[in-house]
């Protein structure tokens, strides 16, 4: 949902800070609550939001002799913002739990299905999104009037008990309390929150006429890029936030306005849009968004619900949609539980998985907003696209079933013959054509003997490339002995190696035309001379060591081997071992060769501020640290084939304080630009073994994205990247050229022509063994059923 439903957070700030400054005093270690063996009968609730009273109402149907008390700071008629966006899925579980919510709501909605987008003067519609909004003041009139029918009593212009008094005198406290929760505060060493803040600045406005539909609308102004998201919530209003980026907002002058003139600047910005009306405010204020995490959810007695728990981006509209789903799933996980205990621990371990999996999608929302500005010039229909798959909830697949005919033109716009999913459009990088745009990534097998890949890699690699993918690419293949991460690892630094390979990519050439195979060079550096990776990765070897050396003398952990520093000497005779692999690997027959420059590895060593810490002029400034990498790089360019392409893999950050970062990472592809790099693989981290990553599907695209925008240069997509519609999503969105898939082709090794079968594509782009032709239908498989409805309550 693209919309937002939270409450904005600037304009409650002035409220909230006085509440949390008057429960400022720390909560006792532990709440002592009434013995509670069965279903809670005095159930406390601080806040009377949509997630706070809807749980109030649920509680109190599923037991009408519940006692159940409201404690909220505002009156009954204020409220902030503007309109509430439901999805489907939320309304059918409204419509379960509790019928008489549900048609009070009906009446009051207004539907639409369609979504505009707007940029320089062009307009594109995306229709079959099946949207849903009311006034938040009269969903929470409809509240407020369903819990005095059932009994709850409501308690306004009360900021209520501390939370340590009422989780003695009740057996329940739902803290229900918003983003600036005091609850949250006053147990912070328990529920251990982490509030990030993020780089643009909002305001929620709105407008006395209803649009249309859902609509983006861009404004390119002389201080930068700036957009509206609007939507109506009443057949004569609509929200409208207006949004950019802190500098954006800074050299505007917005620091500077008060409220009246932010609001009439804002209407001027986005005239078109409006029709030349105005907009009003609501105590609106410009703010920034913060993300809100909790590592526990509740403490005692006492649990966090809504904003208390959790928030995500309103590009996404989750706000009211999550916190309404919490009250559902708590309501339901107290009746089915024979304790508290035990229901608010099902509830945590039922919501948490779904909430991570929303905050990612508003996580890349968020951030492909901030980032707008490197989009601006894709191609009307493309962009779009884009923005509408920003989050990777919408994606290819999806839109193709709401909307046909977008998805077609935006595929026509992209070059895609009919009939042709984007994952099977060809690609060019130097003298070499791909037929489709999947890679099968680099996967160390730790399985050769003396660094020769034998059987198991002819295997392996062979069944990859008959399994439909335009590029296979090896494992890092090592260009000496000490340069191997593991025993396992295969080189190409003797005859008899280059030989082995010799053979792999004869099998590939001559059993599946058309597939190219590639070769990934690289030294282990300081994370070398150690165990399989199944008898315990990145731990050294327990006897046969070998010395390791590196840019600086840092161990990769506290418990392995300190490398060398290399000497001047030593990065030549390095350089040539690189070549040397470079010409064998020539001779072998690779079609593509990849310089391996991430994860740690030594020339990713040489890359990351955390690894190089040399004085002499290999160190120092980025310019410095890239020196050696790109040495190596214009030696194998030098005895690389003219007509063969070369790409080169980074980690775009090091996900550590004072790493790469992603501003550096465009600067070093850049770099290997200027050096004649034909393609960048962007993958991220394993450079330090205490990085952080943030996981989640397709997690790193957004730095492939960047580089390929920013710089020009064709990208290869890596990171958690596992369906077929995820790679044609990514590919029309035009965030990356190629997609790389590691563990979906270690499951499948046949995934491309299996994803090839499930769209019932059969070109150019694919080609199945003759051997294989009677598998290319994809086998029928038994019915399943759809979940149940969560909580399902008699009217």
């Amino acid at each position: 949902m693209p919309t937002s439903v939270t409450p904005p957070q600037g304009a409650r700030d002035r409220v909230e800070s006085a509440a949390t400054a008057a429960w400022a005093r720390p909560a006792t270690e532990d709440p002592q609550p009434p013995e509670a063996t069965g279903h809670p009968q005095r159930v406390a609730i601080i806040g009377g939001g949509p997630g706070g009273l809807y749980a109030a109402a649920l509680l109190k149907r599923l037991s009408p002799q519940r006692e159940l008390t409201v404690w909220e700071r505002n009156a009954p008629d204020d409220t902030f913002g503007f309109g509430v966006v439901l999805s489907d899925e939320t309304l059918g579980g409204i419509e379960h739990a509790d019928p008489v919510v549900y048609e009070a709501l009906k009446k009051d909605f207004i539907r639409w299905d369609d979504i505009d987008i707007v940029h320089r003067s062009t307009r594109q519609t995306s229709g079959g999104h099946g949207f849903a909004a009311l006034g938040r003041r009269r969903l929470l009139e409809i509240l407020h009037e369903r819990c005095r029918d059932l009994g709850v009593d409501l308690r306004f212009r009360s900021k209520g008990p501390h939370p340590d008094r009422l989780a003695q005198e009740y057996d329940l406290v739902i803290a229900a309390d918003g983003v600036n929760s005091a609850t949250r505060e006053a147990y912070a060493h328990v529920f251990r929150p982490h509030v990030a803040t993020h780089h643009c600045r909002y305001v929620w406005l709105g407008a006395d006429f209803a649009f249309d539909a859902f609509r983006f609308e861009i404004a390119e102004t002389e201080h930068g890029v700036m957009q509206l998201h609007g939507y109506p919530y009443a057949p004569d209003a609509s929200t409208v936030i207006v949004e950019m980026h802190e500098d954006v907002w800074r050299a505007a002058g917005f620091q500077d306005l008060d409220e009246t003139e932010s609001v009439e600047r804002c209407a001027k910005i986005f005239a078109e849009a409006l029709r030349g009306r105005p907009l009003r405010s609501n105590k609106s204020a410009w703010t920034t968004f913060r993300t809100v995490v909790n590592e526990r959810w509740s403490h005692g007695n006492v649990v966090l619900l809504g904003d208390a728990a959790h928030t995500a981006h309103f590009s996404i509209g989750s706000g009211t949609k999550l916190a309404v789903e919490d009250a559902l799933a708590l309501a339901a996980c107290l009746e089915e539980q024979p304790t508290p205990a035990e229901a608010l621990a099902a509830y945590e371990e039922e919501r948490k998985p779904v909430v991570a999996s929303t905050q990612r999608a508003a996580r890349a929302s968020l951030e492909w907003f901030e980032d707008l500005g490197l989009h601006l010039d894709q191609p009307p229909r493309q962009f779009a696209f884009n923005l509408l798959t920003r989050s990777r909830r919408v994606t290819h697949d999806n839109l193709r079933l709401r909307d046909a005919r977008f998805t077609q033109a935006v595929e026509h716009e992209f070059g895609c013959p009919p009939g042709t999913p984007p994952m099977f459009t060809p690609f060019r990088l130097r003298g070499l054509t791909l037929r489709n745009r999947v890679v099968v990534s680099p996967m160390d097998m730790y399985s050769a003997v003396d660094g020769v890949p034998g059987d198991f890699h002819l295997v392996h690699l062979g069944a990859r490339a008959l399994g439909g993918a335009g590029l296979v690419m090896t494992e890092m293949v090592c260009v000496s002995a000490e340069g191997r991460i593991t025993p396992g690892c295969t080189g190409l630094y003797t005859g008899r190696q280059a030989e082995s390979w010799k053979r792999i990519t004869e099998f590939v050439h001559a059993q599946s035309p058309g597939t190219a195979i590639g070769v990934q060079l690289g030294h282990s550096g300081r994370k070398g001379s150690t165990r399989l990776m199944w008898e315990g990765m990145d731990e050294p070897l327990p006897h046969g060591n070998w010395p390791l050396v590196a840019a600086s003398p840092l161990p990769y952990k506290p418990d392995s081997q300190t490398p060398r520093e290399l000497t001047r000497a030593q990065l030549t005779d390095i350089r040539e071992q690189f070549t040397a692999a470079a010409w064998r690997a020539a001779r072998a027959g690779f079609d593509l060769l990849e310089l391996h420059c991430a994860h740690g590895y030594l020339l990713s060593g040489f890359l990351s501020p955390l690894t190089n810490r040399r004085t002499d002029a290999y160190g120092g400034s980025l310019e410095k640290r890239l020196r050696f990498p790109l040495e190596v790089f214009d030696a194998i360019r030098g005895v690389w084939p003219e007509e063969r392409p070369m790409t080169v893999r980074i980690s775009a950050t090091d996900w550590a304080e004072g790493g790469t970062t992603a501003d550096d990472a465009v600067e070093i592809a850049r770099a290997f630009a200027a050096h004649g790099v034909d393609a960048v693989d962007v993958s991220t981290g394993q450079v330090v073994a205490d990085d952080h990553p943030e996981f989640g599907r397709s997690y790193q695209t957004p730095y492939a994205d960047r580089i390929r925008h920013t710089t020009g240069l064709p990208v290869i997509a890596v990171g958690a990247i596992s369906s077929w519609d995820d790679v044609n999503s990514l590919i029309l969105a035009g965030r990356t050229d190629l997609c790389a898939l590691a563990r979906p082709h270690l499951y499948d090794p046949h995934w491309t022509l299996h994803a090839a079968a499930e769209q019932g594509y059969d070109g150019p782009g694919v080609v199945w063994p003759a051997p294989y032709r009677a598998g290319s239908r994809r086998p029928r498989t038994g019915r399943t059923d759809a979940p149940k409805p969560r909580l399902t309550l008699g009217t």
